[in-house]
């Protein structure tokens, strides 16, 4: 009786709990696959067999480009396919099922790295592949790398940069592990569709090639991927080379101010002062190689140079214009010919003079006054004609003379000095005006000079600059 009790106990029981749902068809393929799969073995059945990866990346942007470091960043679509011979099932099956993603973790993951990498940027994780029925693994994943390149900054900003990405398996030679690229080269080299094409850098193309590294232990698959980009050079024109040549600009047209107005000195120092400022501000923009020198910073060093030599000139030139008479003689080789060019045509005329002058009663005051007047030939020339008209005078009246000797000669010696003391100012502002016209000559010799110069190495740059822009 108490078994026939328990027996519709238990029935009743059986009957009232849920029934245990079936496995579903990816559960049981999942576990079907992964039950006897071993991860850390390359997958194949024969060993001899070599695994061939297929690798093919896509370039969405370029990031940063650090000329200090030699490394340039990017971020890249990187896909990975093989084929691996224990994922392999009928779909038939398992109800039709094609493709299934399952954990990286689980299985067997090639070790292709690149050969440039540095360091691995903000990648978010993806942990899973896709597998078909035929056991093809597509491995697909985005990647920010630094990578290191030799970046060549010369040209900069119209510089283009060719910076390699090159795939090759860590341990397995070709005989475990040999790489191909999936798509063709020509398809990879065109293709910019997924590219940012709105920062600093232009994608030209992506050419490809595959090779092996022979080492001791036997040769290696290689695939190398050359990024080739241009930059935009725009920004930097507008930025830094235009501002530069306006300085330049005002820098020459200050040739036109006047050297004796005592501004074109200070309007100079105010130029190279303004110069040196915007050159400081704008350090952080141009690149830095330990190696070779930018020609942009050639480029400004030598405008500044000029700035310089702009202002040492002028700066001799009104030091030429302030030196005294006789200062300028002992100086100045040039002054001093001319002067005596000038002289050379009234010595004959004065000559004559002073030899009538010898035998009139006031020759020892003209005497006198020659030797207060040195060599100015103007100032001289004067002296001669007063003393003329000094001879004239005591030839009519020899009367009068003789009656009041003392005044008329006090008086003739007062006329004399005054009239000295007005030709003595003639003959200086025309001696001013005369060494400000050869310095005006010196100053358009220099500054013709400087122009010659500075449009010389203007255009050799621009030639430059050309050629590596539309090259």
């Amino acid at each position: 009786m108490f078994v026939i009790w328990l027996l519709l106990v238990t029935g009743y029981m059986a009957e009232s709990l849920p029934e245990k749902p079936k496995r579903s068809a990816l559960n049981q393929l999942t576990r079907m696959l992964l039950r006897k799969y071993d991860c850390g073995v390359r997958p194949v059945c024969n060993w001899t067999t070599s695994t061939t990866v297929y690798v093919d990346f896509i370039l969405q942007s370029v990031l940063d480009v650090d000329s200090k470091t030699q490394s340039i960043t990017t971020s890249i679509w990187y896909r990975q396919i093989w084929t691996d011979e224990f994922l392999v099932w009928d779909p038939d099956e398992f109800d039709g099922i094609n493709d299934i993603s399952l954990s990286s973790d689980a299985i067997w993951i090639p070790d292709i790295v690149v050969k440039e990498f540095v360091d691995e940027g903000r990648s978010p994780p993806i942990p899973y592949v896709y597998v078909n029925s035929s056991g093809c693994v597509k491995n697909y994943r985005p990647m920010q790398v630094v990578l290191a390149c030799n970046l060549d900054m010369y040209a900069f900003p119209f510089d283009k940069q060719n910076c390699s990405l090159t795939f090759r398996s860590w341990l397995h030679s070709v005989r475990e592990i040999d790489l191909a690229v999936w798509r063709s080269a020509q398809a990879i080299a065109n293709d910019q569709k997924e590219f940012m094409n709105d920062g600093e850098w232009e994608l030209l193309s992506i050419p490809s090639r595959y090779w092996r590294q022979r080492r001791n232990d036997g040769d290696y698959a290689h695939v190398s991927f050359n990024v080739l980009i241009r930059r935009r050079p725009v920004s930097y024109v507008v930025g830094l080379l235009i501002p530069s040549v306006f300085l330049m600009i005002v820098d020459v047209t200050s040739f036109y101010l006047p050297i004796d107005s005592g501004t074109r000195i200070g309007f100079k120092i105010s130029t190279l002062l303004g110069y040196t400022l915007f050159r400081v501000n704008l350090m952080d923009e141009l690149p830095t190689t330990a190696m070779t020198t930018p020609l942009i910073g050639v480029f400004f060093a030598v405008c500044m140079a000029l700035l310089m030599l702009s202002l040492i000139k002028s700066i001799l030139v009104v030091k030429l214009l302030h030196h005294s008479e006789k200062e300028v003689r002992e100086m100045s080789v040039s002054a001093c010919l001319l002067d005596q060019y000038r002289l050379a045509e009234s010595t004959s005329a004065s000559d004559r003079t002073l030899e009538h002058l010898q035998e009139s009663e006031s020759m020892d005051f003209v005497k006198k006054m020659r030797c207060s007047c040195g060599k100015n030939h103007i100032s001289y020339l004067f002296l001669i004609w007063y003393a003329d008209m000094d001879l004239e005078m005591d030839l009519e009246s020899p009367a009068s003379l003789q009656e009041n000797p003392s005044g008329l000669e006090w008086l003739l010696k007062e006329l004399v000095s005054l009239r000295l003391a007005f030709s003595q100012e003639e003959v200086e502002s025309s001696a001013q005006a005369e060494w400000l016209a050869l310095c005006s000559k010196l100053d358009r010799f220099l500054f013709r000079l400087y122009l010659i110069v500075l449009v010389a190495y203007a255009g050799t740059l621009l030639l430059f600059w050309a050629r590596w822009s539309f090259a």
